[in-house]
């Protein structure tokens, strides 16, 4: 994947982000005078992860949602939800912050990871590909062999033979 598609997907895992937290934060609010705040807070969290998933897999990944990616997802988010609710606790309990307000704060702390995730989750091999990136040449270049060996292992490791069949 080139820096630009890098640059363009973080990109669009932001903008999907934003609206996910408005909608997030829209529906906690709406919960929040007819329920305690953790409870207004868990209750928002799942709809809007339910939300999330579909946002991320069709416009932030351009992959298809499929039902292994969908009940997967939610380990990206319980990773998040844990590092919002510790957050959470904190602002509110030991930092006297406002409760309409510190799950916003928590939200923004959670973000990087969430981003790492779920591109794990939802994009198979990205983060395999990225970590090691295609050999140009292999050690026996001169035998027809191992060059379409090494040329076969490059390809079908990169992110692109991943997700063109998913577009």
């Amino acid at each position: 994947m080139s820096r630009k598609e890098q640059l363009g997907q973080v990109f669009r895992f932001a903008l999907v982000g934003g609206v996910n937290t408005g909608t997030f934060f829209v529906i906690y609010l709406l919960l929040h005078p007819w329920m305690p705040y953790f409870a207004a807070y868990s209750l928002a969290f799942v709809l809007a992860m339910v939300g999330s998933f579909f946002m991320n897999t069709y416009f932030t990944y351009r992959t298809r949602p499929t039902w292994k990616k969908f009940f997967l997802f939610p380990l990206t988010n319980i990773t998040n939800f844990v590092i919002q609710s510790v957050g959470l606790y904190a602002l509110v309990t030991w930092a006297g912050m406002d409760t309409r307000i510190a799950p916003l704060v928590a939200a923004v702390v959670a973000i990087p990871f969430t981003f790492l995730l779920s591109r794990k989750i939802l994009v198979p091999g990205a983060a395999r590909a990225q970590a090691t990136p295609p050999v140009a040449a292999g050690p026996a270049a001169g035998s027809s062999t191992g060059s379409a060996a090494e040329s076969s292992a490059g390809s079908s490791a990169g992110p692109s033979a991943g997700s063109s069949s998913r577009v």
